[in-house]
């Protein structure tokens, strides 16, 4: 894909921007005190943050998702002579080298501010090669979407040569495995899960492996067939079927006064449930009715930062949480966007300037 697809600029500033704001939401509601990002237990202080954390929160939970099936969009099936080796090089050069310095500057900038003492900087250092620092959470999504790649150029192959329908059945099968929180938490465990065995009967084609093919589905079977009006009303209808259910899983159970287990009452947002692919799928769609031939300059330079921006924003965050919610206190309704597009356009500078200096793509991506 030489041409320059102009609805992904838009979709990965989108995107980017979801990933604060489900940072900024998460701070009504399950912060502990040491990160900005929530922790294992969660407490609403009143009924006016369990409405807007699950409507902000509960919207933003499709930017992860989104990420991935820009990747696979653009990358699989990866054809041509490259090969898996030189593949890994060229992905693995533009992701490892900016998270490095990035788990480096988390490890060590924040004892500056008492942000870490130097027992957890130390600890946070002699895990680099394990896990990410204590104050860097968001880099979870670096480790899977390591993992998308080095699979690439496994199902590359098959998807070159398989039919629509053979995708169509990976996909229902994909969807079948999104169920499984929802059957887990009603019914315990099931098609052969016991505590000496987690991998189910459908692990294979479970997880972020089922967007990648997704993708690949909609850029080669739906984009080339479906016209814009059918694109956006079909998109335009799991959007809002999707977003609705993924709201309200958070809303219905998030008790005000009540302290709840992180884990349960953010069921319905894990990126891999049934709900959350119907969400994203809509989204992804509603975008592609972007026919444009060209992008505004900001939004491609907006786009091309993205990677630098989610790096840096926590980095940001905090100040401005302690700005707008703590000093100004501004309603929980207008605090949760404005530190989430205070943050997003603090970082965006911050990674312009830096993209000045020599050498930046080894570090800002």
């Amino acid at each position: 894909m030489n041409k320059r697809i102009v609805f992904l600029d838009y979709l990965r500033v989108f995107a980017c921007f979801l990933v604060i704001l489900v940072h900024a939401s998460e701070n009504y509601y399950g912060t502990d005190g040491t990160s900005d990002i929530a922790g294992p237990q969660s407490f609403l202080a009143n009924d006016v943050d369990r409405l807007w954390v699950s409507v902000y929160d509960g919207f933003s939970r499709i930017s992860v998702p989104l990420f991935m099936m820009v990747s696979a969009f653009l990358l699989v099936p990866i054809g041509g002579k490259m090969s898996s080796w030189q593949f890994y090089s060229r992905r693995l050069k533009r992701v490892v080298p900016p998270v490095a310095f990035f788990m480096i500057l988390y490890s060590t900038l924040p004892l500056l501010w008492g942000g870490i003492d130097a027992a957890t900087s130390v600890k946070d250092l002699s895990r680099f090669f394990l896990n990410f620092p204590t104050l860097a959470g968001h880099f979870w999504y670096i480790y899977p979407l390591i993992g998308i790649y080095l699979f690439m150029p496994i199902i590359s192959p098959w998807l070159e040569r398989a039919t629509k329908r053979e995708e169509q059945f990976f996909i229902s099968l994909f969807l079948l495995s999104t169920c499984m929180p929802y059957l887990n938490r009603w019914f315990g465990d099931v098609w052969g899960q016991c505590f000496w065995n987690e991998y189910h009967m459908l692990w294979n084609f479970a997880g972020y492996v089922g967007y990648v093919v997704l993708a690949h589905y909609i850029r080669f079977y739906i984009i080339p067939v479906w016209n814009r009006s059918r694109r956006f009303w079909v998109g335009l209808s799991a959007t809002i079927v999707g977003a609705a259910i993924t709201i309200y899983s958070f809303y219905v159970q998030a008790i005000p006064g009540v302290p709840h287990a992180t884990s349960v009452i953010e069921l319905g947002w894990a990126f891999c449930t049934i709900n959350c692919v119907m969400f994203t799928y809509g989204a992804f769609l509603l975008f592609t009715c972007i026919e444009k031939d060209s992008v505004p300059r900001l939004v491609a330079d907006m786009s091309q930062m993205s990677f630098g921006i989610y790096l840096v924003h926590l980095f940001w965050l905090g100040l401005f949480v302690a700005i707008f919610k703590t000093n100004m206190a501004l309603p929980t309704v207008a605090a949760i966007p404005v530190i989430s597009l205070a943050t997003f356009l603090s970082s965006y500078v911050t990674i312009k300037i830096a993209s000045y200096l020599p050498y930046s793509r080894w570090f800002i991506g």
